[in-house]
């Protein structure tokens, strides 16, 4: 079956830069089926970076810090997150779309703080 398993969160002071991996099983891999979400506590879920019609679309809110890209050998995505804000602190989800189904993981958080 589909998985996607997250890692790389953890706890970094603003400034830093973290990586997050996800790493995909049970699915032919392709980076432009893959996407990254985050929600906050209290908050709803919301997009960071997803492919749309072979298009690359990020948040505004990351935009010129966070990338995303993909090892098909490993079939793991990455996002790279630079100059890290308290504001991006949020577990972060990977998802991918094959199909008409959207698979998602567990999530990984990550907290900005000094």
């Amino acid at each position: 079956q589909v998985q996607l398993v997250e890692s790389g969160g953890g706890l970094v002071q603003p400034g830093e830069s973290l990586r997050l991996s996800c790493q995909v099983s049970g699915v032919i891999f392709n980076i432009l089926d893959m996407g990254w979400y985050r929600q906050a506590p209290g908050k709803q879920r919301e997009l960071v970076v997803t492919h749309v019609g072979g298009k690359r679309i990020y948040a505004d809110s990351v935009k010129g810090r966070f990338t995303i890209s993909g090892d098909s050998a490993k079939k793991t995505v990455y996002l790279e997150m630079n100059s890290l804000k308290p504001e991006d602190t949020a577990v972060y989800i990977c998802k991918g779309r094959w199909g008409s189904a959207d698979y998602w993981g567990r999530g990984t958080q990550v907290t900005v703080s000094s």
